[in-house]
């Protein structure tokens, strides 16, 4: 569980990256949840954007997202959503979120 400064600092991280991946009219379903996992153990750090055909709400796909890969939302703002998940070992975020 992320406190209210970590998330603050990984909202200033998370303010340069670009989306990675776009959901649209077909939702979260499992090829988008598998993607968003692979990719969170990879960078730890995701920025997603919903595309207005999305049936879903931000907050919606956030916690779609958040039960199916086991990540924490970071920040849901307009149509973009903020995921992390911190790797166990030589986590890039460490020294960051201590």
């Amino acid at each position: 569980m992320l406190t209210g400064k970590q998330r603050a600092t990984l909202r200033g991280v998370a303010n340069g990256l670009a989306p990675v991946f776009q959901i649209g009219k077909g939702g979260v379903d499992e090829q988008v949840a598998e993607a968003t996992a692979t990719c969170l153990k990879k960078r730890e750090l995701v920025k997603l954007r919903l595309l207005e055909t999305s049936p879903l709400t931000a907050r919606e796909a956030a916690d779609a997202l958040e039960e199916a890969t086991g990540a924490e939302t970071v920040q849901v703002i307009g149509r973009t959503v903020v995921l992390f998940l911190q790797k166990k070992k030589d986590s890039a975020y460490d020294k960051l979120l201590k």
